[in-house]
């Protein structure tokens, strides 16, 4: 399990590993709320996540919606693992993958 941020002048990349539970939840907040809060574009990561429990997805959304209100661009970027799209599609936020950015 990591978690990861790098920043630099016009992005915050937070890079998501391994499972992500209820016991890096305050770890992927304090992230999140420091890329949100730099201005920046912000992006998530989830090539390397191998599992995303309903914490991680809702701090993740939750940031999406506030990014998006400060008008913060906000993508999630590298392939979804399957595991994690069938998470989010069983918890009915399918929608919540775009627009995924692939790059």
């Amino acid at each position: 399990m990591g978690i990861t941020l790098k920043q630099s002048k016009r992005s915050s990349v937070i890079r998501l590993e391994g499972a992500i539970d209820i016991a890096a939840a305050a770890e992927l907040k304090i992230l999140l709320l420091r890329a949100c809060g730099s201005g920046k574009e912000v992006r998530v990561a989830l090539d390397g996540a191998t599992d995303l429990d309903v914490s991680a997805v809702q701090l993740i959304w939750a940031a999406r919606r506030s990014a998006e209100g400060a008008g913060v661009a906000f993508t999630l970027s590298g392939a979804v693992p399957d595991c994690v799209s069938s998470a989010l599609g069983y918890a009915g936020l399918k929608q919540f993958l775009v627009p995924l950015d692939a790059s």
